[in-house]
This record gives C-alpha cells, structure tokens and sequence, in this order.
C-alpha cells in the first residue's frame, strides 16, 4: 500500500498564501491603473507574479508533484468564488442597497473572461513549474535565479497568450502584442527585482523542511493530481 502523502505546516500555509493571491488578483483585475499617459495595466499585476514566485518555491523545495497539486487547489477554489460571485449577481437586490452597479462590475465578470482567466492560470502556472523542475534536473540543482527567470518568463508568456485574444476578442492584432509585452515585462522584472527574497525564501524553506526535491523519473502529465 502506498504511504500517504504528508504536508507540513508551512507548506499548507504557503498553498493558502498561493490561493488568495490568485483570487485577489483577478478581483483587482477590474482595476485599470495608469503608468505615464501610455502605459495602462489592471492593478493584478500588482498581486499575480507573487503566485509565480511562490510556485517557483513549491517546485524547487518541495517538486513538481506537490506544486501541480497546489495548482489545481488553487483553480478549484477561484472557480468556486467565481460561481459564487456570478450566482450573488444573478439573486435579486433588496430594494433599499445601492451598491447593485459596483458589485456587479467586480463580481459580474464575462464568461469568456472567466474562461480566459482560469485556462491561462492552469496552462501558465503548469508550464511554469514544468520547466523550472526539468532545468534543475538539468542542472543539477545550480543557477536557481537563473532558472526562476527563465521559468516565470514561459509561465507568463502562455498566461498572456491565452487570457489575452480570448478575454478581448475582437482587439487589433498589434494592440494586443503590445499588452501582452507590457504585462510580461512587467512580471518577470518584478520577480527580478524580488529574486534575491524569492532566493533567501527557497534556501531558508530547505533547511527548515529538509526538502530539496529533483523530479526525476516521475510523469510531468498535469492531470496526474493524486501523483504525490
């Protein structure tokens, strides 16, 4: 009989961290801020390279196996607020609440955004974690920032290459390769710049965890959840 998997304290509160870090971004999302007179990106930004830092720390501590599961929970839970937030826009308002055109503008999201948004995380996130795992393997465990870079730079490029000609189908060609850059180049400086806390955090999980997982030899199928 195979032994059941055991997860520490740590690991399910950094799991946790990882799930409101993916909801929250796509509530900021409905936020659109302004850099210059040129520059505009959805306040997600601001919150979501923090779940890829994070999913960095899940596969090099603990392995590809446990961060795919990490994924997954995280999709289910930010589809359950999703089917929440479209049924409480859905229920009738009381006569007297004023706040019916704000809530829905947050909650009432599209369902080809919601789409968007959940199948870029799932493909992104994935990929993300698949290729840093293989790179360590290749490796041999050395050039960490290297890899994180490299990694974040092929999970964020699928995320942008699927939400962004689904959620705003119909956009110039030229328009939405502008945005995809922007918002890639932002969060892969952003996980450059916090590389050295993202690097202390890793090397600090080792130690305290004992984990240091190579991923050789297992199956990089990402439906495997129960595979840990």
């Amino acid at each position: 009989m195979k032994a059941k998997a055991r997860f520490s304290a740590t690991f399910l509160f950094m799991t946790v961290l990882f799930t409101v870090c993916l909801i929250t971004s796509n509530l900021l999302a409905t936020k659109i801020f302004a850099i210059g007179t040129k520059i505009s990106l959805p306040c997600a930004v601001l919150v979501f390279p923090l779940s890829y830092i994070l999913n960095d720390c899940f596969t090099e501590v603990y392995g590809y196996r446990k961060a795919r599961l990490v994924i997954w929970v995280a999709f289910a839970m930010n589809l359950l607020v999703v089917a929440f937030g479209l049924l409480s826009v859905a229920l009738p308002a009381a006569s007297f609440w004023q706040g019916g055109d704000h809530f829905n503008f947050v909650f009432g999201m599209a369902p080809r955004v919601v789409v968007a948004s959940l199948l870029a995380f799932l493909a992104g996130s994935t990929l993300n974690s698949l290729v840093l795992s293989k790179m360590k393997l290749a490796s041999g465990g050395r050039n960490f920032g290297w890899r994180a870079i490299v990694s974040s730079f092929a999970g964020e490029f699928c995320d942008s290459l699927i939400f962004m000609p689904i959620a705003f189908w119909g956009t110039p060609v030229k328009t939405l390769a502008v945005m995809m850059l922007v918002q890639v180049s932002f969060k892969v400086l952003y996980e450059m710049v916090i590389l050295p806390v993202t690097g202390a955090v890793v090397r600090k999980l080792k130690a305290v965890e004992g984990e240091d997982a190579f991923d050789d030899g297992i199956s990089y199928n990402p439906f495997r959840i129960n595979d840990i």
